[in-house]
């Protein structure tokens, strides 16, 4: 595998035993174009990104979030019970995750959905080793149902899920931002970019980009977090293969 000369130095392109293996999160909302559902031809166009890079070699596992059904924080607000409201959330990842490994296999890109909510007719249970094993024989996985459990946010399980495949770094892909920015660009224009953080500069100034309890989680085990926004021609691609994008969020 060729590795690009942009590569950021501070990512691991992998360990002498393995090829680069990452954790990539991808936004729900994203997954709907703007509405609610599946836009097909924004999972197709997401699809032939991540095969271009699994093509080349790169282990690839995958979070996929349901803003585009439902947000249990958002349904709690409409008086809906939060641990009720969050398992309907998780649900909602499900049907996320069968829609991308459909157009993945169609790209001819052997995929796993594993969910941390048993339903046996249309995944795998998520069982760590299994996973690493898919990976190793070069198939995606992507993992469903969040934490299957309530109050744990899909950035969370990301940092949680990477660190337990064994994972040389975990992906933010965001929506509508291209990285930390050190104030909210949508409220504050002069919010300036930040190519590289450590976190816990991210947690003591409070940036919301990521959930602080991600940012710990990477930051106790030194696991690098690159944050990078999916707008772009082929950004998926180059976060994956660990072009520099975005932002690199590490312990320092």
């Amino acid at each position: 595998m060729t590795t690009p000369a942009a590569t950021l130095a501070s990512v691991p392109d992998s360990t002498p035993e393995r090829p680069r293996r990452v954790l990539l999160k991808l936004s729900g909302e994203v997954f709907g174009g703007g509405r609610v559902g599946v836009d097909p031809d924004v999972v197709r166009g997401i699809a032939r990104q991540i095969a271009d890079a699994v093509r080349e070699g790169i282990e690839v596992a995958i979070v996929v979030g349901g803003g585009n059904f439902f947000r249990g924080a958002e349904l709690q607000q409409k008086g809906m019970e939060r641990a009720r409201a969050d398992y309907i959330g998780m649900l909602g990842t499900v049907m996320n995750c069968l829609a991308l490994q459909d157009f993945l296999e169609k790209e001819d890109v052997d995929t796993r959905v594993q969910t941390a909510i048993t339903m046996g007719q249309v995944a795998e249970p998520y069982i760590p080793r299994r996973a690493i094993r898919h990976l190793e024989k070069g198939r995606v996985v992507i993992f469903g149902a969040g934490a299957g459990m309530p109050y744990f946010s899909t950035d969370t399980v990301s940092a949680q899920r990477a660190l337990e495949c064994q994972c040389d770094a975990v992906l933010m892909s965001k929506s509508g931002v291209d990285g930390v920015y050190d104030a909210d660009p949508r409220t504050h224009p002069d919010a300036r970019k930040l190519d590289e953080v450590t976190f816990a500069e991210a947690l003591r100034t409070g940036l919301k980009v990521v959930d602080a309890a991600a940012f710990s989680l990477c930051m106790d085990n030194k696991l690098p977090m690159v944050v990078f926004g999916m707008e772009g021609e082929g950004n998926i691609t180059r976060a994956l293969r660990g072009e520099r994008i975005g932002t690199l969020v590490s312990a320092g």
